[in-house]
């Protein structure tokens, strides 16, 4: 570092010491920019837009924000590349301000620009359902280690998570982000992980914790998300308020830095309803005073100019005023510093209130040490550090412990599995199987079938909109999907796994399926493994799965496990058998795998854009009829997503012939 010229830059002295210098010497437009929170786009052209209407970096730094998110998922040299050159840029402004680069959940295998992105060059791990399911804290909070260390090595200094709301409304999109619909589960589990990124206190090596989203989303009307107008009601019909807010007070004793309220407006209650973040009963009345926080408050991303629920009638300037008036410190996915520093200005608020958050967000910079030695990485060690074989093992073994066995019934189908036998399966890799069963390409030739599948939602938006990312809506399978399931089974035992990002309607499916299984998030290593009885599965219902959408829209949205004669309780798991010894995967050469011949070597509908990127043969025919594709700007965040998902949003203006010419020849390479 270089030498202090001022007492803020002298590491030697107390933090709050160099708080006041610095305070001093800020003037309203370096104060007012240290209260955004935009997202930042990557990459070396500083004129480069962002994603969704947000600024380029240049004009981030000219408006003096030093707070960025981002979403792209870059290699880890990349990133931590990348974070150090926008930090040598800040560096070289008048006060030289260290940035404080935050993130979303990126260790899972959600991909939904506005919740979570897919895991990249991170270790991978379980949805928080799975550790929800498993209700370990101790294995939570080595997750939160190992996110801690890999967030650290690429310059990610503030995670905006854990999500510690309670999915009692089954059809709410954001359950897979949270913990489950238990209170105390939520509460345990959210300081293990706070613990396992900030340690016992917020210092050098931390990951500074954005909890959210208080008072507590999860009781939405009709499970409706408010990202969207139609989702913006908070509803509390079981009187169950304190029981949503429980889980903060813990975080809150624990130390947690940071809290989001969420978008909703509460309705039916005492609080005025407007949303969270323009609720000064809900920020000042109840979490300041009442709770005693004093760590920063940030909205959650556009409450300013999108999601203001409740205050529709008011200006963009008067939605800023109520916020801040409420109590927040910083409004995240915002860029408009100027219109703060306008109404400074006009004399309409105080400086001194300016003041009273600046100091927070300062003081947590320091804390961090990003005034000092923690400003940069290093970026030769990051790949080094970043998803480690040992932290991948981790990720994976906690994959497969977490899943649940929901039904084992006796028969061929009956887990775990034995002696090499000949399978059919659909959803998963085949070379999955390699060692542990013969894959052919009918069930007529099988001894059983596999089948994985996800909870079903219902497709709304259009590709590129954040609503698209979105599964909501009914929890029920479609027929034809019923359909095709009954004529596997009708041909051999079904196993059928669940990915349960929200708890699917399984009555259906219970008289079709031998065996059926949940997962939270596991890749087709994971389900393998507890298919042949490598592992066991040990986790439990996170919440309840209801028996019928009649009994789902029957339910208080606000009550956990509320509906009547659910198909599977809360905490509902089976284990194998007695005597059950875990077994070693014979070697691959052992077993043969054979599929249906007139089969495309993907399915441009499920299969995601990262396995054309990889495959060189499908990657050539990219860059040859649909160069922009690979160079989009959000190619980092849509890799996860189905080609044909992919395909919408980035080639929306291209001819019809050369779309149509572009499928053809991607569905006519052949299986390797």
């Amino acid at each position: 570092m270089t030498e202090a010229r001022f007492p803020y830059q002298d590491a030697a002295l107390p933090i709050e010491q160099r708080v006041d210098d610095l305070l001093a010497r800020m003037t309203v437009e370096d104060k007012a920019g240290l209260m955004f929170q935009p997202m930042a786009p990557l990459g070396t052209d500083l004129d480069e837009p962002g994603m969704f209407g947000s600024p380029s970096m240049r004009k981030i730094l000219d408006r003096r924000i030093t707070h960025v998110n981002i979403l792209q998922g870059a290699s880890a040299r990349e990133l931590a590349e990348w974070h150090n050159a926008v930090q040598r840029l800040a560096h070289e402004t008048d006060l030289g301000i260290p940035f404080t680069i935050s993130s979303d959940p990126r260790h899972s295998f959600s991909n939904n620009p506005a919740a979570a992105l897919l895991a990249g060059p991170f270790s991978q791990w379980p949805e928080f359902l799975g550790f929800g399911a498993l209700d370990d804290p101790e294995l939570t909070r080595r997750f939160a280690e190992t996110v801690r260390r890999e967030y650290v090595a690429v310059g990610i200094r503030t995670a905006l998570h854990p999500q510690i709301d309670l999915a009692t409304e089954p059809r709410w999109a954001r359950a897979s982000g949270t913990f489950g619909s238990s209170a105390a589960v939520a509460g345990r589990l959210g300081v293990a992980y706070t613990l396992g990124l900030q340690g016992e206190q917020l210092g050098t090596e931390s990951v500074s914790t954005m909890a959210k989203h208080f008072p507590g989303g999860g009781p939405q009307l009709n499970g409706e998300d408010p990202h969207f107008d139609y989702g913006r009601e908070q509803v509390y019909p079981g009187g169950q308020f304190e029981l949503h807010l429980q889980p903060f007070r813990e975080l809150i004793a624990a130390g947690v830095s940071q809290l989001m309220p969420y978008y909703g407006m509460p309705v039916g209650t005492e609080y005025e309803e407007v949303g969270f973040s323009f609720n000064k009963q809900i920020i000042t009345g109840l979490l300041r005073e009442q709770l005693g926080f004093d760590g920063v408050v940030c909205t959650d991303w556009g409450i300013l100019s999108r999601t203001f629920w409740g205050v529709e009638h008011l200006s963009f300037e008067e939605r800023m005023i109520k916020s801040l008036d409420a109590g927040v410190d910083q409004f995240g996915g915002e860029f408009q510093p100027k219109v703060l520093v306008g109404l400074v200005r006009d004399g309409r608020i105080d400086e001194s209130r300016l003041d009273t958050s600046v100091r927070r967000l300062l003081r947590e910079k320091f804390r961090l040490g990003l005034f000092d030695e923690a400003r940069y990485v290093d970026a030769d060690a990051a790949d080094a550090i970043v998803g480690t074989a040992e932290a991948r093992d981790a990720g994976l073994a906690a994959q497969v412990a977490s899943q649940t066995l929901l039904v084992n019934a006796a028969g061929p189908a009956h887990l775990p599995l034995s002696g090499q036998p000949n399978v059919y399966v659909e959803g998963m890799e085949p070379e999955a199987l390699a060692g542990w069963a013969n894959v052919v390409p009918t069930p007529a030739e099988a001894d059983l079938a596999i089948v994985r599948t996800s909870a079903p939602w219902e497709q709304r938006g259009v590709p590129g909109d954040i609503e698209f990312f979105f599964r909501a809506g009914s929890l029920e399978f479609h027929d034809d999907e019923l359909a095709h399931l009954r004529e596997i089974a009708a041909e051999a035992p079904l196993i059928l796994d669940v990915y349960l990002d929200r708890p699917a309607i399984l009555a259906p499916v219970l008289e079709i399926a031998s065996v059926i299984t949940a997962n939270y998030g596991a890749s087709d290593e994971a389900f393998a493994q507890i298919l042949f009885g490598a592992a066991e599965p040990k986790g439990r219902l996170p919440f309840e799965i209801p028996s019928s959408m009649a009994a789902v829209e029957a339910n208080l949205a606000d009550v956990p496990n509320d509906t009547l004669d659910p198909s599977f309780s809360f905490g509902h798991g089976l284990a194998f058998d007695a005597g059950w010894t875990p077994a070693t995967r014979p070697d691959a050469s052992s077993t043969t795998i054979r599929v249906a011949a007139q089969a495309p070597r993907y399915d441009l509908a499920t299969t995601p854009l990262k396995v054309f990127l990889d495959d060189p043969e499908a990657r050539a025919i990219l860059d040859e009829l649909v160069p922009e594709l690979p160079a989009h700007p959000m190619i980092g965040l849509a890799q996860g997503m189905p080609f044909e998902t992919v395909l919408g949003m980035a080639a929306a203006e291209a001819p019809a012939e050369l779309v149509d010419t572009l499928r053809t020849r991607l569905t006519a390479l052949q299986p390797q």
